[in-house]
């Protein structure tokens, strides 16, 4: 299964759409580019693999494998980037704003609600992230 994020670059936040099979499954908002800064920077554009993952603090959510450079990028509710977000990508069903959005938790519900099954049966999703204007 092919998960492609479109991102949309500003100053203040990244916006992006998350597709699925090329359908959107929600949008997402994450921190701007600063040349891949741990802590500060969305990540680099490029091909991952999605799995799942549990933490007490965000309990089930997924994570991307093998950031080059990067450690712990997970994908988790948020709702504005600027102060909720480390490097991570957060799911959102609309964009409010550079970075923000509303609904984190239930985009993320329909992601899992999505991509779960998949995985649990075996699937390897991988998510390719590109800016949407190329």
């Amino acid at each position: 299964m092919e998960l492609c994020l479109l991102r949309t670059y500003h100053s203040m936040g990244v916006n992006g759409v998350l597709l699925l099979d090329g359908r959107e499954l929600c949008k997402t908002i994450e921190l701007p580019w600063v040349q891949n800064t741990p802590r500060v920077s969305c990540i680099p554009e490029g091909r991952y693999v999605l799995r799942k993952k549990y933490s007490p603090k965000f309990e089930w959510h997924f994570e991307l494998a093998k950031v080059l450079g990067r450690s712990a990028i997970l994908l988790h509710p948020a709702n504005d980037a600027a102060r909720e977000l480390k490097g991570c990508i957060a799911p959102v069903l609309e964009h409010t704003g550079e970075g923000k959005g509303t609904s984190s938790r239930m985009a993320l519900e329909r992601m899992k609600e999505r991509l779960y099954p998949l995985l649990d049966k075996g699937h390897i999703l991988q998510l390719t992230i590109k800016n949407k204007m190329k």
